[in-house]
């Protein structure tokens, strides 16, 4: 396995939903080249059990680590909750950066008193979740919602439509008349529907809504820089994709989701491993 500076991020999630993170490590350090796995054959990891969660991210992040990989973003909440404490066991060696739901922040910026949290079934039963709650909470009355089927709609670029307000609604109507100010975005995919949730929330309320991206680009730019294995070349790096669902279709979202285009290989399962296939 390669480790030096040269070597390409390694980032995955369940679908597109880390592609939130992969633009900001794009924005934040353009020079890096990146391997996005999304694991499109799999999803939603919402609604599986911890040990398959587990068991999909140890194979995966095996799959980055021969694409040389330097070092590893769970850029999906619900893998992180599921898995991340176990990778960085199995995995010593490596460096890992998870997703946290931003309850910290939330805490500190609430003046009602009140947050909404939206996030999957698994990051709200994992531990990760229930650690960062007791730690950061502070008395704050978390109010919570899975959004059920909100991250298919967004699989499919469903960003504006009328099932995706209605999920949203379903979960925020509620949530602002207990007079949240907050809402934090515990779901990877849960960011390219910013512009509706602002719309849903309206400009009678004064609702932050906080996207952990940024902070995610920032905590894997710290790390490479301590580590000295951060690209010190000026040239736009590359990204490689790949999907163990249709590659079509993720191809076909980039632009949308990403402002990038690019191809994307088709890997396939075998034994709860991922072999590359040819484009």
């Amino acid at each position: 396995m390669s480790h030096d500076s040269n070597s390409c991020i390694g980032v995955f999630d369940s679908g597109v939903g880390g592609l939130s993170v992969l633009r900001e490590i794009r924005a934040q350090m353009p020079e890096e080249s990146v391997i996005y796995f999304g694991d499109q054959g799999h999803i939603p990891y919402g609604t599986r059990s911890m040990e398959q969660i587990r068991n999909f991210s140890e194979a995966i992040t095996r799959f980055l680590l021969e694409q040389g990989a330097k070092i590893i973003v769970v850029a999906c909440n619900t893998a992180s909750a599921a898995a991340l404490k176990y990778l960085r066991e199995k995995f010593p060696a490596v460096q890992f950066v998870g997703m946290e739901p931003a309850v910290k922040p939330a805490a500190e910026h609430t003046q009602t008193g009140k947050v909404g949290v939206l996030a999957t079934p698994a990051t709200f039963q994992g531990a990760l979740y229930a650690s960062v709650v007791e730690r950061f909470s502070n008395g704050v009355e978390l109010l919570q919602n899975t959004c059920n089927g909100l991250v298919q709609q967004i699989e499919q670029g469903n960003l504006n439509g009328a099932e995706t307000r209605r999920i949203l609604e379903d979960a925020l109507l509620p949530m602002l008349e207990k007079n949240i100010d907050v809402v934090v975005l515990g779901c990877t995919h849960y960011p390219f529907v910013i512009p509706l949730i602002q719309e849903i929330v309206g400009d009678a309320k004064r609702v932050r809504v906080i996207d952990p991206a940024p902070a995610v680009a920032r905590q894997v730019k710290r790390l490479l820089e301590a580590a000295r294995k951060k690209n010190p070349l000026s040239e736009r790096g590359e990204v490689r994709y790949y999907t163990s669902g249709d590659p079509e279709s993720l191809k076909s979202l980039l632009p949308i989701l990403l402002g990038e285009s690019g191809e994307v290989e088709k890997v396939a399962w075998v034994e709860k491993s991922v072999i590359a296939r040819e484009r």
